[in-house]
């Protein structure tokens, strides 16, 4: 099937693939990402220190503990409905 600008699905992927490549040939990826990877640690610092009143130190044990329980969620609901939908096909 044709999607957005005429293009299959597995087309839309190679040319983002070949983006994504062409950007990491081009600048540190580490860097590229930092100011999105600082913003998605300050919301979990947000969340488990909202007044503020933790030391840094601790603020930031916790914010990783949370950024953790947070992919280990999504990995668990993708179990859930990779389990699902392979009990669907049976």
């Amino acid at each position: 099937m044709y999607g957005k600008g005429g293009l299959t699905r597995e087309q839309r992927v190679l040319r983002g693939r070949m983006a994504a490549q062409v950007l990491h040939s081009k600048v540190d990826s580490r860097l590229h990402t930092q100011p999105a990877r600082e913003a998605f640690l300050a919301k979990f610092e947000a969340e488990v220190d909202p007044d503020g009143i933790l030391p840094p130190s601790e603020r930031r044990r916790r914010a990783e503990s949370a950024r953790k329980a947070h992919f280990t969620r999504l990995a668990y609901l993708s179990s859930l409905a990779r389990a699902g939908r392979k009990a669907g096909r049976s």
